[in-house]
């Protein structure tokens, strides 16, 4: 008995430490760029590899057509081919997807090598630079300016090395003239 109770006791416990992960793991939202996989569980005919997101932010998928997927969640987009799916084509299907790219940033301005590159989760302005080859010697490391690509106004944000970049941004680094 005492062996249920303690396996029961760890299973909740794993249970609310994955609960307590998944809203940070699940608040990327997609945009154009993005490529992904789709699974449905028993169905690989509606087996989607590497899709990318057009410039629209859609994506084909068989039975619903094209979906807007531009500014869903990866769990909102389960949640959606799930229930255009449920009834009328499969009575209970298990939809998984999954990112396989993140669109780029891109780092102009004084860096060795200005340009697009690669998002990765955990990216911050210092690490980006690094992937650049590091700062030119006339670069301003206090006078670092970022654009959110999810900021309708396009404004540009003062930000220093520990800011978070996201997939689109754009950093730049400026020059100093001292």
């Amino acid at each position: 008995m005492r062996r249920l109770a303690w396996i029961t006791f760890f299973w909740f416990s794993l249970c609310a430490a994955a609960h307590a992960q998944g809203p940070e793991l699940s608040s990327y939202k997609l945009g154009a760029g993005d490529v992904i996989s789709i699974r449905v569980l028993g169905e690989d005919d509606l087996k989607r590899e590497r899709v990318r997101l057009s410039d629209a932010g859609t994506i084909s998928f068989p039975v619903l057509g094209e979906v807007r997927v531009k500014g869903m969640t990866i769990g909102a987009l389960e949640q959606h081919i799930t229930q255009g799916l449920k009834g009328r084509y499969l009575l209970n299907p298990q939809v998984t997807v999954a990112i396989d790219e993140y669109r780029n940033f891109f780092l102009n301005g004084m860096v060795e090598k200005p340009g697009s590159y690669p998002f990765s989760p955990g990216l911050t302005v210092l690490k980006a630079v690094t992937l650049a080859g590091g700062f030119r010697e006339r670069a301003a490391r206090g006078k670092i300016n970022i654009i959110r690509a999810d900021d309708p106004s396009q404004a540009s944000h003062r930000v220093d090395l520990n800011a978070a970049v996201l997939p689109g941004d754009i950093v730049t680094v400026e020059e100093s003239f001292f």
